[in-house]
């Protein structure tokens, strides 16, 4: 790879303008592709197989209506007086408006919403009075009934007592042989009491009938009067959720699309506001905000901030490299190649789902790494053209050396942030990829362009007192032009000392002491993405939320979608009382604040909820009631209860991503030994190497939660409203993490490594290699925190926690990590640092990682005496006292 290296830098040096007009083409049609295939990014996430999406995937089936998105409107008066009627008669016509829009299925009406409860209120109070009076007329039938039962009885009494006198007189007759004579006045007696009888028979005939239709009229009405009950109960239930505030001036409106919120194009949410703002701009008195769920606006990909943070990598470019040619050129490159990188990325944002933050990633690592890889090839040729190489030699041969270090340093970083596809997450996978292309050209761009402007500008890389010393102690230089130079005389500097073992181990134990502190706050890690509290003050969508959150309470913001699939089929007759039963289980549960039937399904065996938390769709009691509810399945009767719903989606993709973290950790620290044992050839630095970049990664995590979640110093970071940290941030922090933390590692390690090697005692090499390497590691931490940096205060509430994570996890891990606690274990291990089975060493490949072969390969050659040199180090080192001299 060495070899190659050399080739190309060569031949970049040789076709400048045909390597510069190659770039430039392939960023003309990155260009192109970009005006092209752009599309629109999204700020929703989705993971296939989780509970929410197979509940939403069930509800497309049976009820399409409520599968599609929906976006808030919230609504208020200027004056903060309730809504006139002839506004409110605006706004309707504003939603009829509305309804045209492509996309969109209906506008949910706040006021004639809460006209039809309060008429169904108003029915149901005179239902139940005309039920009480029904109850009362039946009453009062029930004692007209037994009352006409009672004279009915009595006169039946009278005639039975009539029969019997009469029975007995026909008897006294016969027995005094009157029976003929006495039967003309017995007969008509008998028969006045059978007609009599006859006549109480009808009566009770008519009565009995007026008992049973008075009867079958109370059954009907306690069938009123239940259904009235199941009425008033989901009225009771649904008395939380409210679309016009108590005082009249606020309200929030729903739109429904006709697609999944996912799917709902962007021209979709554009259409919307746009008549909204219109409409609703021309009714006097009233203004308008919309949730976040509709204001997806797509960030500015640079802004102020990552403006600032170029301004100090630049500055930091030119303390370093003491020329304005020599801090441009890593810029100039920098920035071609992650335009190359973004603008090629977002071509393809109309044929795959991608988010806002996936190119934002790949721009924050693209600019870092391209600054940084082509700051280690100018460093590198900039020493060697001090030692006397021609230009186009020491082009060559930086881009062989420090170029093949970066080629291996940006397959680290590459492979790191490939190995997210393997936690199963598209939309994680996708991140890593795009990211990963930027990493590529960054790579790409260090090794071909940066010699060919390396080439163009010959000396000029050399500050003019550099240059001017040179033509001062060698006259003969400035005869061969620009592309010789004669060797400057190395200064003497002072003698290397290594650590002692005392201050090592001060070192060891302070900084890991600190670590160890500053990572305490990870352990109260709570992750979900953000809600509308966490944008921008002043935003559309952020004035939406803490208007609903103040005027109608927290979980309106995060209405949960409750499905109950039901055993058995119910009828519409059935429907209100097992809605009322199921409705008063889900209410039974802690913090739902109120719920409301909102379908029930064609075949009756499916009906949904709207579940209103009293949390935040960020809150704890949020996502513990999700999980509550859940549980709840299958209730007694075999009914089984899903969760749906934007915050249900969240706090599932959450817990998929802390699920998939472990193995992807796994994964990153088996790749980080195995890539340090072939580099370093020993068992221990890798080890203790890969500890510190875990001990990096919980610290960088630490701070995130002490300033993102917990809320510290939020004055200084913008952060308005603590909450859950980003929920994907730890597992994209443990891909970028790792591959720069490699790369310091790398150019330290190897340092180290190649002095042990050329014969220098374990803890000297350790401290050649340092003083080596700290230089170029120094800056090139100070522009990478500075690139990362610039984006904390970017618009956009994904961007800035990444950014400072990103920043402070380099800030840790280069100086606290890399050159404070790794040089002090290494030199209490000594030579066990370096130690290697052999039957290991043996078939370990040679990863000449620094192309120390290829300065052999290709010597360079003093044009004052024609001898051969290579890359010496003069630096004196002092005696170390071993037992053996003491």
């Amino acid at each position: 790879m060495a070899e190659l290296l050399y080739r190309l830098g060569r031949f970049a040096a040789h076709h400048v303008r045909v390597v510069i007009a190659a770039w430039v083409a392939i960023l003309a049609v990155a260009g192109v592709g970009y005006s092209v295939g752009a599309g629109t990014l999204s700020d929703s996430f989705s993971i296939p197989g989780t509970p929410t999406q197979e509940v939403t995937d069930q509800l497309a089936e049976v009820m399409p209506d409520l599968a599609g998105g929906t976006g808030t409107v919230v609504l208020t008066t200027s004056d903060d007086e309730p809504f006139t009627d002839e506004q409110i008669a605006d706004l309707s016509e504003a939603f009829t408006e509305v309804t045209d829009v492509d996309g969109v299925e209906a506008v949910v009406d706040p006021f004639t919403t809460e006209a039809e409860r309060d008429a169904q209120t108003a029915e149901l109070e005179d239902g139940q009075q005309q039920i009480e009076d029904g109850r009362a007329q039946i009453e009062d039938g029930r004692a007209q009934i037994e009352a006409g039962q009672q004279q009915i009885d009595e006169a039946r009494a009278e005639l039975e007592a009539g029969q019997e006198q009469l029975d007995a007189a026909r008897e006294q007759a016969e027995a005094a042989g009157l029976a003929e004579a006495s039967a003309p006045q017995l007969n008509a007696q008998q028969e006045q009491i059978d007609a009599g009888l006859a006549e109480l028979e009808t009566q009770q005939a008519a009565l009995d009938e007026q008992s049973a239709e008075l009867e079958a009229g109370a059954e009907e009405l306690e069938e009123q009067a239940a259904q009235a009950e199941d009425g008033a109960a989901l009225l009771d239930l649904a008395s939380g959720i409210q679309v016009v505030s108590d005082d009249g001036a606020t309200a929030v409106a729903t739109v429904s699309f006709t697609e999944d919120l996912l799917d709902v194009s962007q021209e979709t949410k554009d259409g919307v506001i746009d008549t909204l703002t219109e409409e609703v701009g021309a009714i006097d008195g009233v203004e308008v905000d919309f949730g976040a769920d509709i204001a997806t606006e797509t960030p500015q990909i640079v802004g102020p901030g990552e403006i600032a943070g170029l301004i100090v990598a630049a500055i930091t470019l030119f303390v370093m490299l003491g020329t304005f040619i020599g801090a441009g050129l890593p810029l100039l490159t920098a920035l071609i190649g992650v335009g190359i990188a973004t603008l090629g990325a977002l071509s393809f944002s109309s044929v795959v789902q991608m988010s806002s933050v996936t190119p934002v990633l790949g721009l924050m690592l693209g600019l870092a790494v391209g600054i940084d890889y082509a700051l280690f090839i100018i460093n590198r040729h900039r020493r060697q053209l001090k030692e006397g190489y021609a230009v186009d030699e020491s082009v060559a041969l930086a881009n062989g050396t420090s170029g093949n270090a970066v080629v291996f340093a940006g397959s680290t970083v590459m492979i790191a942030l490939l190995a997210l596809n393997v936690t199963g997450i598209p939309f994680l996978g996708l991140m890593g990829t795009v990211a990963a292309g930027a990493v590529l050209i960054a790579v790409l761009v260090a090794i071909t362009l940066t010699p060919a402007l390396l080439s163009l500008v010959g000396m000029r890389i050399l500050s003019r007192k550099e240059r001017a010393v040179l033509e001062a102690e060698h006259p003969q230089a400035g005869a061969e032009g620009d592309h010789a130079t004669s060797h400057i005389a190395p200064k003497r500097e002072k003698p290397i000392k290594p650590i002692g073992t005392w201050a090592a181990v001060g070192r060891v134990l302070i900084g890991v002491a600190v670590l160890l502190v500053v990572a305490i706050p990870s352990l109260d890690l709570r992750i979900n993405l953000p809600d509308g509290a966490s944008a921008e003050p002043g935003t559309t969508s952020y004035e939406s939320y803490q208007t609903i959150s103040e005027e109608f309470g927290p979980g309106v913001n995060g209405p949960l979608l409750v499905v109950a699939e039901l055993p058995e089929a119910i009828s519409e007759d059935e429907a209100v009382a097992t809605e009322v039963e199921i409705g008063e289980t889900i209410a039974a549960v802690d913090d739902v604040e109120a719920l409301a039937p909102v379908g029930l399904s064609d075949d009756g065996t499916v009906i949904a909820f709207q579940v209103i938390p009293t949390g935040g769709p960020t809150d704890e009691s949020t996502e513990a009631l999700v999980h509550e509810l859940r549980g709840l399945s299958p209730l007694d009767d075999g009914t089984e209860i899903g969760v749906a719903g934007s915050a249900s989606g969240n706090i599932d993709i959450s817990e998929k991503l802390s699920d998939a973290l472990p193995l992807y950790l796994g994964v990153v620290v088996g790749l980080s030994l195995i890539i340090l044992i072939l580099v370093f050839r020993s068992i221990l630095v890798p080890l203790i190497a890969t500890g510190g970049f875990v001990l990096s990664y919980y610290a960088a995590l630490g701070g995130v939660v002490a300033i993102y979640q917990w809320g510290w110093l939020g004055g200084v970071f913008n952060v308005d409203n603590p909450g859950p940290v980003l929920n994907f941030l730890p597992t994209i922090l443990v891909g970028v993490l790792f591959g720069l933390a490699m790369d310091y590692q790398l150019f330290l390690g190897s340092g180290m490594r190649e002095a042990y090697a050329h014969g220098a005692p374990a803890k000297v090499a350790v401290a050649q290699g340092f003083r080596a390497g700290r230089s170029v590691v120094t800056a090139a931490a100070i522009i990478m925190i500075s690139v990362f940096g610039g984006f904390i205060f970017a618009e956009d509430a994904m961007i800035r926690p990444i950014g400072f994570a990103l920043a402070f996890g380099v800030l840790v891990d280069a100086f606290v990590v890399r050159m404070w606690i790794i040089p002090a274990l290494m030199t209490l291990l000594g030579d066990a640092a370096w130690w290697l089975p052999k039957w290991l060493d043996k078939i370990l490949p040679d990863v000449d990682v620094e192309g120390a072969a290829l300065e052999r390969k290709h010597p360079h050659v003093d044009p004052a005496d024609g001898v051969s040199t290579g890359s010496t180090d003069t630096t004196p080192v002092e005696p170390v006292e071993t037992d053996e001299t003491k």
